[in-house]
């Protein structure tokens, strides 16, 4: 294992796991919005770690198996304390929409890896802005309150069907690119 910047930032994601699940059942007004500036700084972490992995030239093994882990624990373990904090369909269907993708498309990426064809399965712009939808949508969830007069958890229920929309449609793309693998015999 390589330590250095880039996976110690993600290890810092690993651990803010637990923290942000402990501040997110806190009974405290303050709760909502700590635990979304927790998700939010994960974010800026998944961030900052590839940015200085390729900036600093310190790329890694270990280090590409453990970021898209980490960032994918973070995302499902925030959509599932939505959920149980708001159990409507609204929110359930997006949810399982965004939590099944990420296992159909990451059992995918493996795959097409062992054969040698994972650039078939790449992330494309549409994957990125379907992240940002997703990661703006968590934190306005998670945050919850008004600001001012901005509905900021109905705007947030908006962008997770948007981004459960994106998350369909991107999902079609990798598997019509891994269909021609797919579709071949043994």
């Amino acid at each position: 294992m390589t330590l250095n910047w880039p996976n110690l930032l993600t290890m810092l994601r690993l651990v803010l796991i637990p923290v942000f699940v402990v501040v997110f059942f806190l009974p405290y007004f303050w709760a909502p919005p700590a635990s979304a500036v927790i998700f939010a700084l994960a974010g800026i972490t998944d961030w900052l770690d590839g940015y200085l992995a390729r900036k600093l030239r310190q790329s890694s093994r270990f280090g590409a198996f453990l970021d898209p882990v980490a960032d994918k624990l973070m995302v499902v373990v925030a959509l599932v304390l939505i959920l149980q904090a708001d159990p409507r369909l609204a929110v359930a269907i997006p949810v399982m929409i965004i939590i099944g993708r990420e296992i159909t498309i990451s059992a995918l990426r493996e795959w097409m890896a062992e054969l040698g064809a994972r650039k078939r399965v790449a992330v494309t712009w549409l994957g990125k802005f379907k992240t940002a939808a997703q990661m703006l949508a968590i934190v306005l969830l998670l945050y919850r309150y008004p600001i001012k007069t901005v509905p900021v958890y109905d705007i947030g229920i908006l962008l997770l069907l948007l981004a459960a929309a994106l998350t369909l449609w991107s999902m079609c793309l990798y598997l019509l690119a891994a269909w021609p693998e797919l579709n071949r015999e043994p």
